[in-house]
């Protein structure tokens, strides 16, 4: 029995030689930026995904805000400067369909093309994701790492995936 469990436990985050996500997980991450002068900017916060495409990620170090996607749509809400951002996305980080694309590259290391960018994904030993690097439109080099991943089964609510605001918050739209 213990066998056909993590048979289907590896299931769930495999799909042939990629990775696959669970149907929704929450996480702490740290987000490195690092420019192409060689200068870092460190973020701190928790980020949801939940299927098919919505993803909610609350900063709170070094500033507190939160970006919102639906993968059609961006939406920043940015505490510090009480000001909401809309945005219309052709493209963008699509987490989903990143992994989709992923091919095994090493023991836990996994390489994903998705709209012109390589990806480079990690997975710890069970092949639950650890982390994500790629390059930006600007060439700076972004690192995702995760921890206290908590998976699960069904979507996440909309209204925890939605970005809020008060309403006095100046509002901006791309």
């Amino acid at each position: 029995m213990k066998k056909i469990l993590t048979a289907m436990a590896i299931g769930i985050f495999l799909y042939g030689e990629g990775v696959t996500l669970p149907t929704n997980f929450k996480a702490d991450f740290t987000q490195m930026i690092t420019n192409p002068k060689g200068k870092m900017i460190v973020y701190r916060g928790k980020v949801r995904y939940s299927t098919p495409s919505l993803m909610k990620w609350a900063y709170v170090k070094p500033t507190k805000k939160e970006v919102c996607t639906d993968g059609k749509a961006l939406t920043v809400v940015d505490h510090d400067l009480e000001q909401v951002s809309t945005y219309f996305i052709s493209k963008g980080f699509n987490l989903n369909e990143i992994i989709k694309k992923a091919k095994k590259h090493s023991q836990d290391i996994y390489v994903a093309h998705y709209e012109g960018k390589s990806y480079t994904l990690k997975t710890d030993g069970k092949k639950r994701l650890q982390s994500i690097a790629y390059y930006d439109d600007l060439d700076n080099k972004v690192q995702i790492i995760f921890k206290n991943i908590k998976y699960g089964k069904s979507p996440l609510g909309v209204q925890s995936m939605t970005c809020s605001a008060p309403r006095d918050y100046d509002k901006i739209r791309g």
